[in-house]
């Protein structure tokens, strides 16, 4: 204050002095609301965070059907059933077009004479759409239909002979036997030439000229008994065969669409005869051996080599029921012991008269697997002509034990089993084993990281070289290692990850405790006479905690995709359903049945976009001049 201002104040009057409450004792004033602890008020920033809290609801979520889904579907994650392998997801029924339980399955072969797909069970078949016109194939499919026989002489030497012979069969000069063949044209079939061929009835005590050596290819009806009565031959047992003479620099090769050997009505082997020429080049050459080694009626051996040309098939486009499939009626043998049972438990009644031979059914339960029985079901001892079995109709989801047809919400995988349960029960474990690896590496990793930051020096030094010594040994390395010597458990993966997991929560925490230790609030305490442990975990650790968190909860879904990598090196756990062993198994599946591995995937990306932004909530909850830092 100058002389200026002091000559102004100096003379105020006294009574201008009062006490502003001169009744009671001067106090301050109560505070209207309540103090507010740290952890509420941490609360409360977490809460206006909207992201952070659908992240928390989402993660809660996810928590609680991994505990309690397996629970309540109660389906067996070690049971396997071939009946029920890639179930599709079934949500709505089927034929709706979106999650029925179908399956879409194109371009394949098509079997017109039961009119469906091949290899497709019938009753299943919601839709299917069959091309309109054949596709020529190179090769024999049961399900292909005339085409060409390629007789081929695979030798080049232009001198070597092989033929294609039929069955032996009767002929008489008096009867009107002939020979009617079809020939294919083709040029350059599968890279080989049209070669020069004969035609003979081949006997056990001559060969009969049928046609000379050719290269005509034109169809042609050949007169057998004239040939047989200007050989001066009455009768004859033999074969029509046809020999292939070899090209010089080439294999050489016939087309043949058919061979129909015909006669008089008169004819005593007129059924023999019509075995033993082709109509079907296809359904020809796909006669094999029995197991006697015996060749089928009508089948032409070969010398050469015998393949199919230009077989006609169709292909189709159709979509199945994968649960009527699997779950759907079929043919059972049921023995009378096992019929007995059921009507002992009420679930059938039937009547049988041996004199008769009439067998009567009565279903009286759902419980009773049998649907129906046809009338021609019923097998009797051939001795006593008592009732021995049926073959009866039946729903195959009766005789696996269930009440009613099933259903899968995620469908189910190769072993057959539910996919929704193998998800979560393997969900579980894995969560399991990031929990217990955060827990520790957390705790242990927050008290090394502090007592290096804070004390520094000698001691920090000390600390630092062993972690990174410790550090530099690669982590798949360690992990390896456990296994080889500890096997393939929950606790060889929770040691492995403990033993380095610490570390990044324990630089993060080095690093905050540099930042502020050095700062004004703990200078003050430090000169008021606070302990080491007091400034540690009072003053210091407090103001780190939003980083080091936003760090270390990252860490539960890094252990779930750690133990992923590992289950796609075959090293994964063992003996309990994982996660990574999950998908480690299905990732060969991604193309055929995709829900096998996308449903998994977006389950586990959904697990880490939630724990990031959760963790990032945690952080500018508990440390708001952190929020929008990347920690």
């Amino acid at each position: 204050m100058n002389e200026q201002q002091f000559e102004q104040y100096k003379n105020i009057p006294d009574e201008k002095f009062v006490f502003a409450q001169q009744n009671g004792n001067l106090r301050d004033k109560k505070l209207d609301t309540k103090a507010v602890s740290f952890a509420r008020d941490s609360f409360r920033r977490f809460c206006k965070n909207k992201s952070s809290v659908v992240a928390a609801i989402i993660l809660g979520i996810i928590i609680l059907l991994a505990i309690f889904v397996p629970v309540i579907t109660g389906s067996d994650t070690t049971r396997v059933s071939a009946a029920e392998t890639f179930l599709q997801p079934k949500l709505f029924p089927a034929g709706t077009g979106f999650w029925d339980g179908t399956k879409s399955y194109e371009h394949v072969i098509y079997d017109t004479d039961n009119q469906v797909p091949a290899d497709a069970y019938g009753p299943a078949v919601i839709k299917c759409d069959v091309d309109e016109q054949p596709t020529y194939i190179n090769s024999a499919s049961k399900f292909g239909k005339g085409g060409y026989i390629m007789f081929e002489n695979q030798t080049s030497d232009g001198e070597s002979v092989t033929y294609l012979r039929s069955d032996d069969f009767d002929v008489t000069s008096d009867g009107e036997y002939k020979v009617q063949i079809a020939f294919g044209t083709e040029n350059d079939a599968l890279g080989s030439k049209l070669g020069e061929y004969r035609i003979l009835f081949r006997t056990e005590n001559e060969d009969l000229l049928l046609k000379d050596w050719s290269e005509n290819y034109s169809d042609c009806t050949i007169d057998l008994s004239a040939v047989l009565s200007s050989n001066d031959v009455s009768t004859a047992t033999g074969s029509v065969t046809f020999e292939l003479k070899s090209i010089a620099d080439a294999y050489s090769y016939i087309l043949v669409k058919s061979v129909l050997i015909t006669a008089n009505d008169g004819a005593s082997n007129l059924e023999e005869l019509q075995t033993v020429g082709f109509s079907d080049a296809t359904q020809m050459v796909l006669l094999a051996r029995n197991e006697q080694g015996i060749f089928p009626e009508g089948y032409w051996t070969c010398t050469g080599r015998k393949g199919i040309y230009q077989s006609q098939v169709y292909y189709c486009d159709y979509v199945l029921d994968t649960y009527e499939k699997a779950y759907g009626k079929t043919d059972i043998i049921i023995a009378k012991s096992e019929l007995d049972k059921y009507v002992a438990n009420g679930w059938c009644s039937y009547t049988f008269d041996r004199t008769t031979k009439e067998f009567t059914f009565t279903k009286l339960s759902d419980d009773c697997p049998i649907d129906e029985v046809p009338a021609d079901g019923i097998k009797l001892n051939p001795i006593t002509g008592n009732l021995l079995e049926i073959k009866a109709q039946a729903y195959k989801y009766r005789q696996m034990g269930y009440d009613e047809m099933p259903s899968f919400l995620f469908g189910t995988d190769a072993s057959g089993v539910d996919v929704l349960t193998r998800m979560f029960k393997g969900l579980r474990t894995s969560l399991m084993l990031g929990v217990f690896t955060f827990l520790f590496c957390f705790l242990f990793g927050l008290v090394w990281g502090a007592v290096s930051g804070y004390f520094g020096g000698t001691v920090d030094l000390a600390m630092e070289r062993f972690t990174d010594i410790l550090g530099g040994v690669p982590w798949i390395v360690v992990m390896t290692l456990c296994i080889l010597h500890l096997g393939n458990n929950f606790f060889t993966f929770f040691l492995a990850l403990c033993m380095t997991g610490w570390m990044g929560t324990a630089g993060t925490t080095r690093t905050q405790f540099y930042r502020f230790k050095k700062q004004e609030h703990v200078l003050a305490a430090r000169t008021l006479g606070a302990s080491d442990w007091r400034l540690i975990f009072k003053h210091i650790l407090p103001n780190s905690m939003g980083t080091i968190i936003t760090s270390s909860v990252l860490m539960i879904p890094s252990v779930i995709y750690s133990e992923a990598s590992l289950a796609y090196l075959n090293l994964g756990l063992q003996g309990m359903a994982s996660f990574g062993v999950m998908l480690s198994d299905n990732q060969k599946y991604l193309q055929s049945d995709s829900y096998l591995i996308v449903l998994p995937s977006i389950l586990i990306a959904l697990l880490m976009i939630s724990f990031n932004l959760f963790g990032n909530g945690l952080r500018d909850a508990v440390n708001p001049t952190l929020k929008g830092s990347e920690g």
